[in-house]
């Protein structure tokens, strides 16, 4: 498969995952719970497949250059993620606004320099 159709099947997995990232922020930002566990762990696992994906087009295939600087954004932004997880969502605290806040941002850039990538080929 080429770098360019895997960048767009990834930019499409990510599409996705931010879907479930706007309405997970929106209930967090809402009030004073958070998200369904399920839709934490659908997001993490669309995510997962969008950054596998990334990973091999930029690592293994041709794949432009932002393509590689949004794999790196992704995986910082991945990070927040896991803190959300594992540090607050699991033990029932709430999502700290600026860490979700942070994580969307990173993922926001990221997925720009993707869809440039995928579909302009910059």
């Amino acid at each position: 498969m080429e770098a360019i159709r895997m960048l767009q099947i990834s930019t499409y997995l990510f599409a996705f995952t931010a879907l479930g990232g706007i309405v997970m922020g929106w209930i967090r930002f809402s009030g004073a719970r958070n998200p369904p566990s399920w839709l934490a762990m659908a997001h993490g696992f669309l995510a997962a497949a969008g950054v596998t994906l990334l990973a091999y087009a930029v690592l293994v295939l041709e794949a432009p250059g932002t393509a590689l600087i949004s794999l790196l954004l992704f995986l910082a932004g991945s990070v927040g993620g896991v803190v959300l997880n594992l540090v607050y969502h699991l033990n029932d605290k709430p999502l700290p606004k600026g860490i979700v806040a942070a994580h969307a941002i990173i993922a926001l850039i990221a997925f720009g320099l993707l869809y440039m990538a995928a579909f302009t080929g910059a």
